[in-house]
């Protein structure tokens, strides 16, 4: 994602950085990023906005939709905005371009009555009139113009209550714009928030979800638009070397179960694939949290299916048991192509899709999001 064309570890070293083609001045590398440590102390709603000192950060949303209107139309949706620092001090120099963060915005939406699925992405520096974040309690909480040809730019926002986003991409026909509002209390993911990643003192982030929202608002796709509604997921998370480098790609579910409950579960995997670390939280219908040990649940793939477009092979099927939760769930992707590719970063592809959970019988029993990296040649996360 980010190329450096000199060491940025030269103590005072001036640091050029390749953006998808795209030369930015970083500075000099002065002072290093803030790594995630335990006692962070948290402040709602401030913490929704951006935090300095950090290296990479995301606000990340996924979610099931139904149109208001018959025929009934179905939809899963991601939309991603993530600030990449590249300067930890404000670049030096006159230039209103000298910038110090990276905005790259990341969207999709699977049409599963039609079979389809839509990537949509961009990559801007923090610089005026091209993008950037919000300060509390401006309401802005990150913005960015949208893909070359598209009048709209991309936002999100707070509401007061929930989050406000919408994206739109005139060259791939499509867009949303999206309101929500929390069903549950903020979850953190991990003690006190803190979400290890691995046994190194800084492979952790600062981690917290909302786990259940009521979403309504517009999709449009080819010159059509439906008012729906339906459920979302956020994560919001920052860190900065959080981790390990042997560390080759992770799989990470967010599942929403009938009953009210929610699971978030994550596998990150080495080189020679196996589980370098993993984690997961478990969410009761009230919101009460517990954090589940390693050898309470177990994650089994069951499928795959391999991308004609890029040659990764993804696992496509699971089976989920965690006794003491009295869960035992079949999770299958509701649409097998389901993978983000990126046409600005080189070797940047993903699963990102939307899931359906159902007991061993074939009973309906919730739905999720599964996010799978790292699979295929040259394509370790880079973040």
């Amino acid at each position: 994602m980010l190329t450096s064309r000199h060491n940025p570890r030269l103590a005072g070293a001036a640091t050029y950085l390749l953006v998808a083609g795209i030369v930015i001045w970083a500075g000099a590398a002065v002072h290093a990023w803030t790594p995630a440590q335990p006692g962070y102390v948290w402040s709602f709603p401030r913490d929704h906005w951006a935090r300095d000192g950090y290296k990479t950060e995301w606000w990340y949303f996924t979610g099931h939709l139904r149109s208001a209107d018959e025929p009934v139309r179905r939809f899963g949706f991601q939309f991603t905005f993530f600030r990449i620092g590249v300067s930890r001090d404000t670049p030096d120099g006159d230039s209103a371009w000298a910038a110090g963060n990276v905005i790259m915005g990341h969207a999709a939406l699977t049409d599963l009555d039609n079979g389809t699925h839509r990537f949509s992405e961009l990559v801007v520096r923090a610089a005026p009139l091209l993008g950037g974040f919000g300060r509390h309690p401006d309401p802005r909480l990150a913005w960015s113009v949208g893909p070359p040809g598209t009048p709209d730019g991309w936002q999100l926002r707070w509401n007061g209550n929930g989050f406000d986003f919408n994206m739109a991409d005139a060259g791939k026909s499509f867009g949303f714009s999206l309101s929500t509002r929390p069903l549950k209390p903020v979850v953190f993911q991990g003690p006190g928030g803190l979400s290890r990643k691995g046994e190194g003192a800084t492979e952790a982030s600062h981690y917290y979800s909302f786990t259940r929202m009521a979403a309504t608002g517009t999709v449009r796709v080819d010159g059509n638009e439906w008012k729906v509604d339906g459920t979302s997921w956020m994560d919001k998370e920052f860190g900065s070397n959080q981790l390990g480098e042997d560390m080759e790609g992770w799989d990470w579910f967010s599942l929403q179960i009938d009953d009210g409950r929610e699971v978030m579960l994550y596998i990150l995997r080495d080189r020679d694939g196996a589980t370098h670390h993993a984690g997961a939280t478990l969410v009761d219908s009230a919101g009460a949290v517990r954090y589940l040990q390693p050898d309470e649940w177990k994650l089994n793939a069951t499928g795959r299916w391999t991308s004609p477009a890029t040659g990764a092979p993804y696992p496509a099927g699971w089976t989920l048991d965690i006794p003491s939760a009295a869960i035992r769930a079949v999770i299958s992707p509701k649409l097998a192509e389901q993978e983000n590719r990126s046409a600005l970063i080189p070797n940047l592809f993903y699963w990102e899709g939307s899931v359906r959970i159902e007991t061993e019988s074939g009973r309906p029993m919730g739905q999720g999001y599964v996010e799978l990296t790292g699979y295929g040649e040259n394509s370790r996360p880079p973040m």
